[in-house]
């Protein structure tokens, strides 16, 4: 069972900015997601994309949060999923709260799940964070951080358990409601964890019901033997796409966006970008509205 949505709120959005995020005015239980597709309804378009912004340095090692806006911005994106976000976390990336600070540049709601919550820097401070976020020019009618498989980077002779930092956000679509999911696989190039974290995933996915967008930086290519089970649910929204790591030339494509297969890929690109070390991938989509 899922917990409450006021104990979501209270957890992982804890430190979303209250200007731009509206998750406390939750919409009814009935969602427009739920029942048969209306054959007479027009698709809903959502251009949807995958950034993975490097805590706000591109591959100069500059931190500038403005320039990892002004990449944001330029795709245009209505919801965009988000890895690599620090919150408070260190010198990096001045202590800024970066999911906070991109929501308020670009007028976006947010919701911020982490992976790791750590003890302040220093007294008085603010408890450092990393993890993952949801921006999202839609209302975002309900939010959960997630548990998967993960080999944490934090702790001494770590071993394979559940963390959190698997985002998932319900987003209001002009009725449409739409789940949408932010993940960050493991780097590591032993693939067991991945093939972990994907069958977690997955058994998050299916307890959703509607339309359904994953998108992240996987750490594999989609032709990896470890991601094979994501294509028995999703479809791949660019496979003949260009590379997306490293982002000046890059020669790998880890940076995905999968669609539940109801949902249709009218176009996607990766986009040559120079605020992280990945390139952003956009996606445009057409999501079926559907009927009780």
């Amino acid at each position: 069972m899922k917990p409450s949505f006021s104990r979501l709120v209270r957890g992982a959005a804890a430190t979303a900015a209250p200007a731009v995020v509206l998750l406390a005015a939750a919409a009814p239980a009935t969602a427009a997601g739920a029942g048969a597709t209306r054959a007479d309804a027009p698709a809903v378009p959502l251009r949807v994309a995958t950034y993975n912004i490097h805590a706000g340095a591109g591959e100069d090692g500059v931190f500038d949060l403005d320039r990892t806006a002004r990449a944001l911005r330029d795709l245009g994106a209505d919801v965009v999923g988000l890895q690599e976000v620090d919150v408070h976390w260190g010198d990096r990336s001045e202590f800024v709260d970066e999911a906070r600070a991109l929501a308020g540049k670009l007028d976006m709601r947010v919701f911020f799940a982490p992976i790791y919550d750590l003890a302040p820097a220093a007294e008085d401070a603010e408890r450092r964070q990393y993890g993952v976020a949801v921006l999202s020019r839609y209302p975002v009618i309900e939010a959960e951080n997630h548990e998967i498989t993960r080999l944490s980077t934090q702790a001494p002779g770590p071993v394979p358990a559940p963390m959190p930092g698997f985002a998932e956000v319900t987003v209001d679509v002009k009725g449409v409601h739409v789940h949408v999911y932010s993940t960050h696989l493991d780097h590591r190039a032993d693939p067991s964890v991945r093939a972990a974290q994907v069958a977690d995933m997955l058994d998050v996915l299916a307890a959703d019901r509607g339309p359904k967008i994953l998108i992240g930086d996987f750490n594999a290519e989609a032709t990896a033997p470890e991601l094979a089970p994501l294509w028995q649910r999703l479809r791949d929204a660019d496979p003949d796409g260009g590379g997306t790591y490293p982002a000046v030339a890059p020669i790998k494509r880890i940076d995905l966006v999968a669609a539940s297969f109801d949902i249709t890929v009218a176009g996607a690109e990766a986009v040559a970008a120079e605020a992280s070390d990945h390139r952003p991938v956009v996606t445009d989509l057409r999501v079926p509205r559907r009927g009780r």
